[in-house]
């Protein structure tokens, strides 16, 4: 059953190996590998909002959308196990197509004493957003999630759907939280934002609220969105689940006769042992010193996309820390990097059309390089159609997707010692597509690289991890004469940075963790003529005490830079919190991305 049965808080410099006999004895034993941690509950007057840092979208105000729809209005309690929320859709009546720009606002509320949970929201099956709660505190807290969902146009106009949400939550006599949702739909025409926002929200400019990806890449949207999930979808949640690399998840798709332009929007989140992969220590490291653990396989991680089991594009995933991560103490009232709105990665499989356009039903499928249990994914196919024709005729060239160059290079004596990990792979494939709006060639290259560290010291209780991801895409779209008639070029750098060291308590039965987090995302876009940047960057530290599962007290902080530049303007904004509380929210000057 595709569902989430654990809580998203396993703090995993805890559970990578035992406090050794030095810290206490009273700490060795208890089972080091079970610790999801909560944060202690604080008594606010009232309750707090939580931000995760975005440039801002049009809401109803100042922007007054010409209409909204709310689809739903729920409250999560004791879901777990249970068949996710639906609720029928039909699209406004009051405001018809065509939008200039359709907004999905999410807003929660819960307090008492709760993990954090994953979930996601699909119509018809198509994802259109992955989110994590916030650990609630006592007196409550609450915040909400903007994202442009205008590329989904062709599916909101759709009637007879079903809106279907996914939150396993657990509320017993411990854990009293309660989340309640509502989510609402603003539908905007060019008059509601023409004139009335900053230019870097003009009818020309949205973009998602992470960085990734600007939307003009689906300008205009496509005519046709179809599912890569679950068929059991409104029974089990759309998402597949991925217990380890041997598990393939496919869907068969039977491709429009006159599509001509495919993109695969691929939506991951990592849980259980796997949650921290980027953290994980090699299976010999568990082995040698006879640890419980399994948390293993390495850090070490790559989703992969197939056609009829031919590997077509792959993607290392942002590691989002979710609100229960690392150090629950550093991510309130600020979130980390992606915790509320989870990117999706999108893969153009434009050059594939010669493959798939013969009438016949063709396996999309997903899988997780290295993977342990457990990972959930899926995707949407974005497909473009040819108005002009019934049929056009399409043909693949070239094919360039080598193995990925790996190398492992690991120095361990007793809880000591190192880890070294380099990949690379650098892709390429190109097809060409006759359709009414001539003959098209398109040609995707991709490359990127890995390098991961990772060393403990002094006994197993000196952690660090450093990891550094670079990403660099491009797709070009030739005619006929060999005139470049649409070039994206997308570079990414996302580097985390994570050390920890354990020692005792003021007490037998707990011990300290102080923690350092350094995560950054940075991007440099250019499709067509248009370029943006972003840059956000995120630095926390603290440490806590802990006893058993919860966290009974600490110190953190941390501080954040976000900043967006395109040719229409600028939007920057810095934040500071410390100890639960923010005390410094400001603009600042607008910086590069690289």
């Amino acid at each position: 059953m595709h569902t989430l049965t654990l809580p998203l808080a396993l703090l995993l410099f805890a559970v990578i190996i035992p406090p050794p006999l030095s810290l206490s004895s009273a700490v060795s034993s208890v089972d080091p590998y079970r610790y999801r941690y909560l944060k202690p509950l604080h008594r606010q007057s009232s309750p707090q909002e939580f931000i995760e840092l975005a440039h801002p979208l049009p809401s109803s105000d100042p922007v007054t959308p010409s209409c909204t729809l709310t689809i739903i209005n729920h409250s999560f309690g004791n879901t777990i196990n249970k068949p996710p929320f639906t609720a029928p859709y039909s699209p406004p009546s009051d405001c018809p197509r065509p939008w200039s720009h359709v907004i999905l606002g999410f807003h929660a509320k819960v307090k008492g004493e709760q993990y954090d949970r994953i979930a996601g929201l699909w119509l018809g099956g198509v994802e259109l957003l992955r989110t994590s709660t916030a650990e609630p505190s006592e007196s409550g807290i609450f915040w909400k999630v903007r994202k442009d969902i205008t590329r989904y146009s062709s599916l909101l106009v759709q009637s007879n759907l079903n809106v279907t949400m996914m939150l396993e939550n657990i509320v017993n006599n411990v854990f009293t939280g309660v989340y309640h949702v509502n989510v609402n739909l603003l539908f905007f025409k060019d008059k509601d934002v023409t004139g009335t926002v900053p230019s870097i929200l003009s009818s020309d400019n949205f973009n998602s609220t992470l960085g990734f990806e600007s939307d003009k890449y689906y300008h205009p949207p496509a005519d046709l969105i179809l599912p890569i999930s679950n068929n059991d979808g409104e029974r089990e949640g759309f998402w597949f689940r991925v217990e380890s690399e041997s598990d393939l998840n496919f869907k068969k798709i039977k491709f429009p006769r006159n599509a001509y332009r495919v993109i695969l929007e691929l939506y991951v989140s990592f849980h259980g042992n796997d949650e921290f992969w980027y953290l994980n220590p090699p299976n010999s490291y568990i082995e040698k010193n006879n640890l419980t653990t399994s948390r293993g396989n390495g850090f070490y991680r790559e989703v992969l996309v197939t056609i009829d089991g031919k590997l077509v594009a792959s993607e290392i995933p942002f590691p989002v820390i979710f609100t229960g991560g690392i150090n629950p103490l550093f991510w309130e009232p600020v979130v980390a990097i992606g915790a509320f709105n989870l990117p999706s990665y999108d893969l153009d499989l434009t050059p594939f059309l010669g493959v798939v356009l013969d009438g016949k039903e063709h396996k999309i499928g997903i899988e997780v390089k290295d993977a342990i249990s457990y990972w959930l994914v899926n995707a949407n196919l974005h497909i473009w159609l040819d108005s002009g024709s019934s049929e056009v005729k399409a043909g693949s060239g070239e094919y360039h997707y080598p193995n990925l160059t790996l190398h492992t290079n690991e120095a361990f004596r007793f809880l000591d010692g190192r880890l070294d990990v380099k990949a690379r792979r650098r892709t390429g494939y190109e097809g060409w597509v006759k359709s009414s709006l001539g003959i098209l060639t398109t040609r995707v290259m991709r490359q990127f690289r890995f390098r991961g560290f990772l060393r403990f010291d002094k006994n197993g209780t000196h952690k660090l991890v450093q990891q550094r991801i670079k990403v660099k895409r491009q797709v070009e779209v030739r005619n006929e004469r060999g005139i470049l008639v649409t070039h994206v070029i997308i570079n990414r750098r996302y580097p985390v940075e994570v050390k920890t060291v354990s020692s005792p308590g003021s007490e037998k039965d707990r011990y300290v963790l102080e923690t350092d987090v350094n995560h950054f995302f940075r991007e440099q876009c250019l499709i067509g003529k248009t370029r943006s940047t972003v840059y956000n960057s995120q630095i926390s530290g603290g440490w806590m005490e802990v006893k058993d599962h919860s966290v009974l007290s600490g110190e953190a902080n941390t501080e954040q830079s976000y900043s967006y530049r395109d040719e229409f303007g600028c939007y920057s904004r810095s934040v500071v919190a410390s100890n639960g509380e923010l005390i410094s929210d400001k603009p600042t000057p607008c910086i590069s991305a690289f």
